[in-house]
């Protein structure tokens, strides 16, 4: 054993992290397994593991932030109605499958479908490059993101995945195509970032093992150098990037489309897994999964929920044992260009065989997105304008209720009980009438604009943005600063999902997604204010999207004020010119 070098640098690393971290030479060389005569697999597969947590957002800032800015003049406007008021191939379908790389396994059963088998002839499309070149001369960026959708799933159709998989059950597409996904993401990739980023331990990569039974994490404090990474997993660890599209444009380009088919943020991890090893237990996730390997193989074991509780579970699970979720429903070996998509509560562990490597990246959606999240937003509002509005929700409680209610008298026959249950059910049921449901979806849809991407720009989108004018500093003066919108400039909105109008207080939020970051909440909302008199043009564009509008025709009360608000939208990039604009 090479220990010189690598205590060494332990040391370094003991020294660096002071008292209460331990980083022990087994966190950077993890034993290998004992062979396991019980699977009967060829080479000896090592027991399965988990591809970890999809996306994994932290919790939402409170508040609104210190992003704001104000559009129009200060007086007063009107409250508007219908705005916020604040709520503070053919394919295996789950069923799969022949395995020929597992000799010795026997078939899963129809478990929750039946076994039909993959495709022999690959399955091609275009290439992820020219596809993203051709989505870019689409115009509305709804129909960017169904067409991605689309090929992301070939040949399975959108219709055909959403009415039998989507929170259902699980799909596998096998193309026999290791090219289909090339250009996304690859080891190469995650080599040059790590050279060329500061990349973070435990906030932008994981370092992990799972061995026995046991899955270890052994990120050190600091920057992931790649001398250390890649000792790391030369020792057997698993590599896992947090959020790639923070580092790489294609990643990033990818989401930002992807996002606004779900209306929900599209987040992914990547995982880098040696042969022969596994990184993660057993476990589910609260997100849609989709798995996508991009190189080597990995052999995947899916189980479905173990109980009602479990399905479609808001939260994600702890690691399991293997003695905990009995047998699987799928069990495959994914190959570069095949997918495979599970819904949230449907337990999940993969490994590597011991003849390749694998990578493979997660793309992860609609966490926290279900009807119960918005009820958590709608509930406190309708009962708050039911306290306003109706006094039967202001009257005093019964002096004596305490006798006979609670858990203490559950069981005590009393008249009275029944009478309080009755008023308390019709008081919920009466709920429904002072329930702001649009106000509410437009809480989600702020928030939902939070999480989001900023929109990554074709150089086409460009050159007629805000981004596109040449203001510089020249000859020891600015030139070319203005900003030459006029009655007869014709604008759109950059993307259809951009922006969202919100009634918060006494006044009217624009929240947008232009000024994002790549990475996920690290800086509050972004929002405008807005006078209530410039709303109707921002309807307007929101109802010509993606046609060219003259400013001209913004309904606004003044010329100035149309030339105003296109003017600001433009400079905030929520706007583009059907021509490049020529100070």
């Amino acid at each position: 054993m090479e220990s010189g070098a690598r205590v060494s640098a332990l040391w370094v690393y003991r020294s660096a992290a002071g008292p209460g971290l331990s980083v022990s030479l087994r966190s950077r060389r993890i034993k290998k397994r004992p062979k396991q005569s019980k699977r009967g697999v060829s080479g000896d597969c090592p027991a399965p593991a988990g591809p970890g947590k999809g996306e994994q957002p932290g919790a939402p800032h409170p508040g609104r932030g210190a992003a704001g800015g104000k559009l129009g003049r200060s007086r007063k406007g009107k409250q508007r109605d219908g705005y916020l008021d604040p709520l503070q191939s053919q394919t295996s379908e789950l069923q799969e499958i022949p395995r020929p790389q597992l000799a010795g396994v026997a078939p899963v059963g129809a478990g929750r479908g039946a076994s039909c088998p993959g495709p022999q002839e690959p399955i091609t499309g275009p290439s992820l490059h020219g596809l993203l070149q051709e989505l870019g001369r689409v115009q509305h960026s709804r129909q960017r993101a169904a067409k991605l959708f689309e090929w992301l799933i070939a040949p399975i159709s959108p219709q055909q995945f959403f009415e039998q998989s989507w929170e259902n059950k699980p799909l596998l597409i096998r193309r026999h195509n290791p090219a289909y996904y090339q250009g996304l993401f690859s080891t190469s990739t995650f080599d040059a970032i790590l050279r060329d980023n500061d990349v973070q331990f435990g906030v932008n990569l994981d370092v992990t093992s799972y061995v026995d039974g046991t899955r270890e994490t052994h990120n050190p404090v600091g920057r992931a150098l790649p001398a250390v990474v890649w000792d790391f997993y030369r020792n057997g660890c698993s590599l896992r990037m947090l959020n790639p599209q923070a580092f790489s444009a294609t990643v990033w380009h990818f989401l930002s489309i992807l996002q606004e088919q779900f209306g929900s943020m599209a987040g992914a991890n990547t995982y880098l897994t040696p042969a022969g090893t596994q990184g993660f237990a057993p476990h589910y996730d609260d997100i849609e999964a989709f798995v996508i390997q991009l190189e080597g193989k990995k052999h995947w074991r899916v189980y479905g929920p173990r109980d009602d509780t479990e399905v479609l579970p808001q939260f994600s699970s702890c690691n399991f044992a293997q003695e905990e979720i009995g047998e699987p429903i799928l069990e495959t070996i994914l190959e570069a260009g095949d997918l495979l998509y599970f819904p949230r509560g449907f337990i999940h562990q993969g490994d590597c065989l011991p003849d390749a490597h694998s990578l493979h990246i997660t793309l992860s959606s609609y966490q926290r997105n279900s009807w119960g999240d918005l009820l958590e937003k709608l509930l406190p509002a309708a009962l708050q304008m039911a306290i306003e509005e109706d006094v039967e929700y202001r009257q005093g409680l019964p002096i004596d209720y305490l006798e006979y209610m609670g858990v203490l008298n559950s069981d005590v026959v009393d008249s009275r009980r029944g009478a309080f249950i009755e008023r308390v059910q019709n008081l919920i049921k009466k709920l429904v009438d002072y329930a702001p449901i649009d106000a509410a979806v437009d809480q989600k849809a702020k928030l939902f604009l939070h999480d989001c991407l900023p929109p990554m720009l074709t150089e086409h989108e460009r050159a007629l943005s805000i981004h596109g004018l040449p203001a510089r500093w020249e000859d020891g003066d600015v030139r070319d600063a203005d900003i030459p919108i006029n009655k007869g400039t014709q604008v759109r909105l950059l993307r259809h999902g951009i922006i969202r109008l919100c009634n918060e207080g006494n006044g009217v939020l624009l929240y947008y997604t232009t000024e994002n970051s790549r990475v996920y909440h690290k800086e509050e909302p972004k929002y405008l204010e807005i006078d209530p008199e410039f709303t109707d043009g921002i309807e307007f564009l929101l109802s010509s999207y993606p046609k060219y509008v003259c400013v001209e025709t913004l309904p606004c009360d003044t010329l100035d004020d149309k030339i105003s608000l296109a003017t600001f939208l433009f400079e905030k990039g929520l706007l583009i010119t059907k021509k490049p604009l020529v100070p």
